[in-house]
């Protein structure tokens, strides 16, 4: 059975394009624009989850969280809001908040987010024992399948090879690579090729985490255990027994919060705060980041015993760039999901597109790419992808000679030349502009960085050698 979602928002267009979207996505939506009205539909009817804006006309999202959490303890909620409070997001999540996001809101995050909370809800639900009297499902079960896409470059059939041998395991695993690049989706397959995954994966940004939050969200908490513990809270440790834990940007954590994780890892128990019963775990855990964990061992910013307890396997996530063609099957794959998404018929992409993604360098990497094929689908008429839809960093690149034509013409040019002092210079010059262009991917800017020169000199220099081709 579908999901059943209560948006509560009174801009009504704001509603209205949620509604959409989400039922595109395989929800049953339902809108209210006030808090009074909201109310009665959840006393009427049953919601897997609740979508709210904070601030409403008649209350505000605090509020209807304390009443749902009262009254329909099974539902999760998610507050939706147009400015960025770290106060008051604590102690909404505190209050029993799956999360706190603000606008402008992303599709694809919002569904992602939904995806999570729902399989978050399920797990507290079957914990606490609680019954399902608010769930739209006769089965409260929620898997969130990862389609992870398949590469043919020698670097993806590496990366995937990984992934089967350690799968079947219990290791844990750090995963690396720069942002963007798909750790989650990583983390997800491999629980997915695991004994584990019939259980639960949970994931957690540790990224976002404060220090007040830290031991609320891995242990959970006991109702009346401090101020604003109006329930009983599962943490992450315990939603995740029997499944798997993906720790994301695990370098972010403070210094305090690594100490009180290390002793959880290391005793394999978990007591939530202001409880004197401890649980036992059972959990793989699975954690990312894009930063050096080494590097960070020798500044003192990360515990070296908890890196080694993480580290029983690594695997690394190439960038995008160095998956060579594997980005035009990504693009084929992502436009696949967009035209079901847009109800479009795109066959794909001109030669010249994908010539252009051939030569980006990608520095978003595979959420990159994907928020792209998005754009670039909404804003084609036609069935194929042309390049006068690109993004402008993209459209530039269809402009950019063919650079090793004039490597080799230049080349070819200076060896003709009398090599004198002056021949040679320019020589060296051009060569040394040429591999700093090469290294970032003919990033003009970044490469005027590097040399340390201003991009319209840059410009003037490759423009010379261009005149100099044509003589």
């Amino acid at each position: 059975m579908k999901k059943k979602i209560l948006i509560i928002d009174d801009e009504v267009n704001i509603g209205l394009l949620l509604s959409k979207f989400l039922t595109r996505n395989g929800f049953d939506v339902a809108n209210a624009i006030t808090g009074n009205s909201a109310i009665e539909i959840l006393a009427n009817d049953t919601f897997d989850l609740v979508l709210c804006d904070y601030r409403l006309d008649d209350t505000d999202g605090k509020e209807i969280l304390i009443k749902i959490k009262e009254n329909y303890p099974t539902t999760g909620v998610i507050i939706i809001t147009g400015y960025s409070d770290i106060k008051l997001a604590v102690e909404l999540i505190k209050l029993g908040a799956y999360d706190y996001i603000t606008k402008p809101l992303y599709p694809d995050e919002i569904v992602n987010t939904i995806n999570k909370a729902l399989e978050t809800q399920r797990v507290l639900n079957e914990i606490s024992g609680l019954p399902n009297k608010n769930s739209s499902s006769e089965e409260a079960e929620y898997i969130n399948h990862t389609d992870y896409i398949d590469g043919k470059s020698d670097v993806s059939s590496t990366l995937l090879k990984q992934i089967q041998l350690i799968a079947p395991t219990s290791y844990s695993i750090i995963l690396t690579g720069k942002s963007g690049t798909g750790k989650e989706y990583v983390a997800k397959t491999i629980h997915l090729n695991s004994l584990r995954k019939d259980k639960p994966f949970i994931a957690m940004d540790c990224g976002s985490l404060t220090k007040e939050l830290a031991g609320s969200e891995f242990f959970g908490h006991e109702k009346g255990s401090f101020t604003g513990a109006l329930y009983t809270k599962i943490g992450h440790f315990e939603q995740a027994n029997g499944g798997t834990l993906f720790l994301d940007e695990i370098g972010n954590l403070s210094y305090e919060i690594q100490a009180t994780l290390l002793r959880t890892v290391q005793e394999r128990k978990v007591k939530r705060i202001g409880s004197t019963k401890e649980i036992d775990l059972d959990v793989r855990i699975i954690v990312a980041t894009n930063e050096n964990l080494v590097d960070n061992i020798a500044k003192g910013t990360f515990r070296e015993d908890l890196y080694h307890r993480f580290n029983e396997f690594s695997i690394h996530i190439p960038s995008l760039k160095k998956r060579g063609n594997d980005i035009i099957v990504f693009a084929e794959k992502f436009l696949a999901t967009t035209n079901k998404e847009l109800n479009k018929n795109i066959r794909g992409f001109s030669e010249e597109v994908k010539s252009c993604f051939l030569r980006y360098s990608w520095p978003g990497n595979v959420r990159e790419l994907k928020n792209v094929i998005r754009r670039v689908a909404l804003l084609t008429d036609g069935n194929m992808i042309q390049v006068d839809v690109l993004p402008l960093e993209l459209a530039n690149h269809a402009k950019d000679y063919d650079k090793e034509e004039v490597q080799n013409q230049a080349k070819i040019k200076f060896s003709n030349k009398t090599q004198n002092l002056k021949n040679a210079s320019q020589e060296a010059e051009f060569d040394t502009i040429l591999r700093v262009l090469k290294e970032v991917n003919f990033n003009k800017t970044k490469a005027a960085q590097i040399l340390k020169i201003d991009r319209k000199t840059l410009y003037n220099k490759i423009k010379a050698i261009k005149i100099d081709e044509n003589e």
